[in-house]
């Protein structure tokens, strides 16, 4: 497959906010693909633009006639594109890139995407839902300090598994409505109900519904002079105290997987927190931002047993790879990112 042409301009997306759609021109077709930001990112995360959207755009028209001698026949020809546009574009351009030429390539070969990254996969992945919001992602005054309240059906099928979750989101809808005064049957921009209530409190409800719990706490967005300041209620806790508080939620309320439980630059209270609880999944989102150098730190340490994959968090697809790979060599579950 040659590349004959690539543009590309800024769209709205989801949340109404700015991103970029990147498109090429192939012998086969014209083919697009966009990128996801998220609300909360760590901040080690590769920079979404190189400078701005807009600079990004620019420079996707500037390099339309460089691709046109580069023949992609498979996934780890990538390395040819990344050689050229490196260090001229951005993480989320990147990322678009790269899906526009798979999804070209996969067109070319007759295959589906996932086909063309592994043909030999032979189910879904297991489905995660987010019923209850809080932190960054929820807009208003009083709210929980996690950021998600997640329900992971025990089920094989993945259409049993969606049926089910919708179902328990519906009952929990009457359970806020009973148990929060201030509950109107909002959603926030994630799509998961929008509560008064403290994680605590959410806690409690969700664990009379039969299904697997987890949350993400996000810690490094309410941690500032090596306190967790929480609001609801507002008091500050000491990094022992978070790992104490935590520890009661597992033991109690039956979490199954935590992601973030601690700040992004605290590897050890992850590998404490994952040393007390070895069946529970202990989940790096910001502490790893799909980096192979930070996963790698991460298993040196033994301070998670799964991860969040997000791919334009790296930009790369080939880092994606590296990541997968490496979290595979050493058993570690990857959960990946609703918005792939």
């Amino acid at each position: 497959m040659i590349i004959k042409g690539v543009s590309a301009k800024a769209i709205s997306d989801s949340r109404g906010e700015k991103t970029i759609l990147v498109s090429i021109k192939t012998n086969t077709g014209n083919f697009s693909a966009s990128s996801p930001t998220g609300k909360s990112t760590g901040k080690y995360e590769a920079k979404p633009y190189k400078k701005s959207l807009e600079e990004d755009i620019k420079a996707f028209n500037n390099f339309s006639d460089y691709f046109s001698k580069e023949i992609i026949e498979k996934f780890d020809d990538l390395r040819r594109i990344e050689d050229i546009v490196d260090g001229h574009i951005g993480a989320n351009s990147l990322f678009a890139f790269e899906s526009a030429v798979l999804k070209a390539l996969a067109n070319e070969q007759k295959k589906e995407v996932w086909q063309l990254i592994n043909e030999k996969a032979k189910k879904l992945p297991r489905l995660v839902g987010n019923c209850v919001g809080g932190g960054k992602h929820t807009s208003s005054q009083r709210k929980p300090d996690f950021q998600e309240f997640l329900l992971i059906p025990n089920k094989n099928s993945v259409a049993e598994a969606f049926k089910l979750n919708k179902e328990i989101k519906k009952r929990v809808e009457m359970d806020l409505k009973d148990k929060d005064e201030n509950f109107k049957s909002r959603k926030n921009d994630e799509n998961a109900w929008v509560t008064s209530l403290n994680e605590k409190e959410i806690l409690e409800i969700l664990k009379n519904h039969d299904v697997d719990l987890g949350v993400d706490v996000a810690a490094s967005s309410f941690y500032k002079r090596k306190k967790y300041h929480y609001e609801n209620p507002a008091l500050k806790r000491e990094p022992e105290e978070q790992m104490a508080y935590l520890d009661s939620l597992i033991k109690n309320l039956g979490v199954f997987c935590i992601e973030d439980p601690f700040h992004e630059e605290d590897f050890g209270s992850f590998a404490k927190l994952l040393n007390k609880f070895p069946d529970r999944l202990i989940i790096g989102d910001d502490l790893i931002v799909t980096d192979p150098k930070r996963l790698q730190k991460a298993i040196d340490e033994k301070s998670v047993n799964a991860i969040i994959v997000k791919p334009n968090q790296c930009g790369s697809l080939l880092e994606v790879k590296r990541v997968c790979e490496l979290a595979d060599k050493h058993r570690i579950k990857k959960v990946f990112s609703q918005k792939i």
